[in-house]
């Protein structure tokens, strides 16, 4: 569901799609990420994936200008995963609520694998 944001100039309308594309892109950016986990619904195998698809990583929730992020990650082997999973909240969050103007109520991380 799109989120609508009013202003004295018009609607701005932003897509799920554009949400978690700008979210994945800003979880890349974090150290210690090594991509985003994409989990197949039959097998529960968990996929790399970097690029095009780092939407496929993201979940997002949308109640009225209020929106909750959830990311599924793959971590670098050897780094502090709590410390890698706090720099990608505040990194997210920040770029998030900077670049579109919204409010973002919560950003939850989930670690699905770990590579070298």
């Amino acid at each position: 569901m799109a989120v609508i944001q009013k202003n004295s100039y018009g609607i701005i309308e932003f897509s799920d799609e554009f949400l978690s594309n700008l979210a994945g892109v800003a979880t890349m950016d974090c150290y210690g990420i090594v991509g985003m986990a994409s989990q197949k619904a039959m097998d529960g195998i968990v996929e790399l994936l970097k690029g095009e698809n780092l939407n496929k990583g993201v979940e997002i929730t949308t109640d009225g200008e209020l929106v909750h992020i959830h990311l599924f990650v793959i971590v670098e082997y050897g780094v502090s995963i709590s410390a890698v999973a706090s720099n990608v909240i505040d990194t997210v969050k920040y770029r998030v609520e900077n670049i579109t103007g919204l409010n973002v109520d919560k950003v939850d991380v989930t670690v699905n694998g770990i590579r070298v």
